[in-house]
């Protein structure tokens, strides 16, 4: 029988299957990758154990807690954690301070299905700490290059082409943009940081020293991104990612337009995805309407609309490229050259994709 785990750290690298057993409630506040909800109590079992609890103390709440799940209840949930020890006999079962709640969990399947199962000690809590001190080191102890460049430039791909390369907008599900949103939601920022910190473990323990990151504003979405390293990316070096305004529109008009489209028609059919997404590239322009201006914003629109409607008869996506090169050119681009400007003393080198990439990757092995 394997025993019960302090070894957070080994956790996150070998990927161990977690169950876990807090409220569902607790869960969607913050979870690990991978991790899968299989509940002791619901959210309603747990708010009138709590409420217990603190009017008559811990002895009459454990007791209406074997009340509440019992029986048919009780023999339902614990099938459900026999089916997954069962699938995942390498993993873990923890609840928010490996307490009561896991402990209650492994004894019952060990009584009820005759299965050892371990939990993890300290439970959620204790790896959440763990990874948010392995943020904190990593902030402290690496060094980092900060990767910049006109809107469409390919940053993304860039840092996707890096060993150390962090992809922070793949974490938060969001490209970084007015127009960045997906098709499906954004993670909680707890989810958010655990996955940049599984990243980042990661990443150190194959060999990396210094991690490349974009530029990134504070906020990726609704994702905020860590305050050390949002600070230190305020003084890091900077690499500045250079290419023709033809790619960028080429690339923009590949991620915002053809991808995004498609997200949707996967999510919800033709016509509604169609539709779906048209009302998110309205929308996504109108979020910056009034740093267009009225008027501006007025005729991107109405280019956009145009190019929409040829899109939905004949499925060119072509005339989508006139409003995004106007919107490059007379919005994105005058922000980007007084970035660049303000940040010229710490451009340590310029270039297109592959000589930046070969710049990072000879950086990575100094």
């Amino acid at each position: 029988m394997r025993g019960d785990t302090g070894n957070y750290r080994e956790l996150f690298l070998g990927g161990a299957p977690l169950m876990d057993t807090r409220a569902p409630i607790e869960f969607r506040k913050g979870a690990f990758p991978g991790a899968v909800n299989l509940p002791l109590m619901s959210d309603a079992e747990r708010q009138k154990v709590g409420t217990c609890y603190k009017q008559q103390g811990q002895e009459a709440a454990i007791a209406l807690g074997h009340r509440l799940v019992s029986g048919a209840v009780k023999a339902e949930r614990v099938a459900a954690w026999a089916d997954f020890a069962r699938a995942h006999p390498d993993g873990y079962l923890y609840c928010f301070r490996g307490g009561l709640r896991s402990q209650i969990a492994q004894a019952w399947l060990k009584a009820e299905a005759g299965i050892d199962y371990p939990r993890v000690a300290g439970g959620y809590k204790a790896l959440r700490g763990f990874l948010l001190e392995t943020l904190d080191r990593a902030v402290a102890e690496c060094r980092y290059t900060v990767l910049g460049g006109m809107t469409g430039t390919g940053k993304t791909d860039v840092l996707r082409r890096l060993d150390h390369g962090l992809d922070m907008e793949h974490h938060a599900h969001h490209r970084g943009s007015s127009f960045g949103k997906h098709a499906t939601g954004q993670p909680a920022q707890i989810d958010f940081e655990n996955r940049l910190a599984i990243d980042i473990l990661k990443k150190r323990a194959a060999g990396c020293h210094g991690f490349v990151v974009e530029d990134e504003s504070q906020s990726i979405g609704g994702c905020s991104v860590p305050v050390g390293l949002f600070q230190g990316m305020q003084r890091y070096p900077v690499v500045w990612l250079e290419d023709s305004l033809e790619n960028r529109v080429r690339r923009i008009l590949r991620d915002y337009v053809v991808d995004l489209r498609a997200e949707f028609v996967a999510l919800h059919g033709e016509e509604t995805g169609s539709a779906l997404f048209a009302q998110r590239l309205r929308q996504s322009l109108d979020n910056i309407a009034r740093r267009l201006g009225g008027e501006r914003h007025k005729r991107l629109a109405a280019i956009m609309d145009a190019a929409l409607a040829e899109q939905a008869r004949g499925g060119g996506v072509e005339p989508h490229r006139e409003w995004i090169q106007a919107l490059l050119a007379e919005y994105y681009d005058p922000m980007y050259v007084y970035q660049r400007q303000s940040k010229a003393a710490r451009i340590v080198f310029a270039g297109d994709q592959d000589a930046v990439v070969a710049y990072l990757r000879r950086q990575c092995q100094a």
